[in-house]
């Protein structure tokens, strides 16, 4: 396949195999890069664990002393200072163990964001290789709802439920080793619980997985609804649609709290479930410890001691039901982010290298959009251009004339055929290579939101501000740009809307200008243009042009009949080629197109 990716979603998916905490959460790949940090905290939470067990222990031996006590059966003078020592021990290991924490806790935060920082990064930077066939098959909110919601979430597991996780597994080995030396028979009908709990997390775990999973699809379809709004807002409110998409998203919203509610009822029923589990059979063996105790099968310290283990591990195992909840709850809403992250991009490798002579050739190209495969948009073209020759290509709306522009880009492949620059195929050549040799004026220029000053430089962000007012000038932007109070540094506003057309169209021109383009593709760049602009557009385009090789889409046939060969782009084939006085020798469709538009 070359440069190009497949298109196929289903080959990288991993469905519901491998939800694992790995699959998850991407910890291991991420958190790897902060081991330095990520070790020694994760060493601290193991050890605060560790001596939090020194608190029920101790206590075991005060509260167990004072029952013998009170029988007459240890000296109190000698218990009085059994109980300082034990005491001072106790608050010596709670001041270390308070120390420990607050580096654990800053080193987790600091590794934690760090890694997640990456994995944010990373997705951004998959996100923006991606084909463009992958952004034509999904919305932009959908893809930034990925990004905020899905990775919040895991920002949520990974800083607290992993943390969390850890220091209750240490809690839960190593009070269950002290239940087993205060009593064996006791610790084994303890642990009958274990593969009830553990039948629960399988089957409520998928449950709350594929809520969650729905969930955030919902809200994604939220988020679509308010972006597209804020975007369109000026066709919005000109057609009275303000009520149609309160609608539109109050039905989003509903379908999430639908799908959230149900969520929240397994989640409850599983914490529910769990809790009378775990706490029953705490409850059952205390009662059968104490029969134990009555009969002299255990002694008065192991039976407290075993009571105040269990207890410390109950609490501790009563945050398992939220944790796994919360494990699963993440498996779900990041599945969109790991198939994001296994999706093939495109092969760009970084160089700023351009093409030499900028010849292209296109030769029997078919093409069919990859989502519409039942529909063929170019059935054989070819044509050759030679390098500084001006191209112009006509013809009805959907002929295939744009499509022609993405493929020169590089956006799709064709399904055959031949597609060469200066003689060598775009494949050999490199998508980087090529695209560094293209600039485009588009029809609708959708420019950034920030200054004039970095629209332009877009073209070539390392370019000087002289650079950018120099090329400014070039595309007749500098007069109106001169006019704003803030000059260069007025911003544009979302996507360029504090500009009229015709300036927006001259920032591109600008930018156009400093990239200085082997090849400059103009797609229909005056038609939305009233004259005076159109004017002042063409001279800028005018200037543009010269010595580059221009491929120029236009239905108004007046801006191209100084072209050096015009081709006419009909179903997908090219019907007519030559000069306009070539062209209007025949009786063919330029001709009628002709006749229609300079004699209207």
């Amino acid at each position: 396949m070359g440069l190009y990716p497949s298109m196929s979603k289903s080959d990288n998916k991993r469905g519901n195999i491998g939800a694992t905490l790995k699959d998850a959460l991407g910890l291991y790949g991420y958190i790897g890069k902060y081991k330095g940090i990520f070790i020694p905290s994760l060493i601290a939470l193991f050890l605060t664990a560790a001596l939090s067990l020194a608190f029920p222990y101790f206590l075991s031996d005060l509260i167990g002393g004072p029952m013998g006590a009170e029988r007459g059966t240890i000296d109190k003078v000698e218990l009085a200072g059994k109980i300082d020592r034990i005491i001072i021990i106790l608050v010596s290991v709670l001041l270390v163990q308070a120390i420990v924490a607050y580096f654990r806790v800053r080193g987790f935060i600091s590794a934690g964001e760090a890694a997640l920082s990456d994995i944010r990064s990373k997705v951004f930077e998959k996100m923006v290789r991606l084909p463009m066939g992958y952004f034509m098959e999904s919305r932009s909110g959908e893809l930034s709802s990925r990004v905020s919601n899905d990775l919040g979430i895991l920002r949520e597991t990974l800083l607290t439920t992993v943390p969390q996780f850890a220091r209750m597994i240490v809690i839960l080995v190593g009070g269950l080793v002290f239940i087993f030396i205060s009593s064996v028979k006791l610790s084994l009908i303890m642990l009958c619980s274990i593969p009830i709990v553990v039948l629960a997390v399988a089957i409520f775990g998928r449950k709350i997985k594929g809520f969650s999973k729905s969930g955030q699809d919902a809200l994604a379809d939220s988020n679509i609804v308010l972006e597209e709004t804020v975007q369109s807002i000026a066709d919005v409110k000109s057609f009275g649609n303000e009520g149609y998409e309160q609608a539109r998203y109050d039905s989003a919203l509903k379908r999430f709290m639908d799908v959230t509610l149900k969520g929240g009822k397994a989640r409850a029923a599983f914490v529910s479930f769990i809790i009378f589990v775990l706490f029953g059979t705490i409850a059952a063996v205390v009662w059968f410890g104490a029969k134990m105790y009555i009969d002299g099968g255990i002694t008065e310290k192991n039976f407290v001691r075993f009571i105040l283990f269990s207890i410390f591990v109950a609490a501790s195992l009563g945050s398992f039901p939220e944790i796994m909840s919360q494990l699963q709850k993440t498996a779900g809403a990041t599945e969109r982010i790991r198939e994001i992250l296994a999706e093939n991009t495109e092969e760009i490798a970084d160089t700023t290298s351009v093409i030499d002579n900028a010849s292209i050739s296109m030769k029997d190209i078919v093409f069919r959009y990859p989502s519409r495969q039942d529909n063929l948009v170019l059935d054989g073209i070819s044509f050759q251009v030679e390098p500084g020759q001006r191209v112009a290509l006509v013809g009805q709306s959907g002929g295939g004339k744009s499509t022609l522009f993405s493929l020169l880009l590089g956006f799709y492949q064709a399904e055959s055929g031949q597609l060469n620059f200066d003689n060598k195929s775009i494949d050999e050549l490199g998508l980087a290579k090529v695209r560094n040799s293209i600039a485009v004026v588009p029809q609708e220029v959708l420019l950034f939101g920030g200054s004039v000053l970095e629209n332009i430089a877009y073209g070539n962000p390392d370019s000087t501000t002289e650079e950018v007012i120099s090329a400014a000038k070039k595309a007749n932007a500098h007069d109106f740009i001169q006019s704003f109070s803030d000059g260069y540094d007025t911003l544009v506003g979302p996507r360029g809307v504090k500009l009229s057309g015709g300036q927006r169209q001259r920032v591109a021109i600008a930018r156009a200008i400093l990239a200085d383009p082997k090849i400059l593709l103009l797609d229909e760049a005056t038609s939305a243009l009233d004259s005076e602009s159109e004017q002042l557009v063409q001279d800028a385009l005018a200037d543009l042009m010269k010595e580059r090789t221009s491929l120029i889409i236009a239905h108004r046939l007046s801006t191209v009949k100084d072209a050096d060969v015009i081709f006419v782009v009909q179903d997908g084939k090219i019907s007519e080629r030559g000069s306009h006085e070539e062209l209007m020798q025949l009786d063919g469709t330029y001709k009628l197109l002709a006749k229609t538009q300079f004699n209207a």
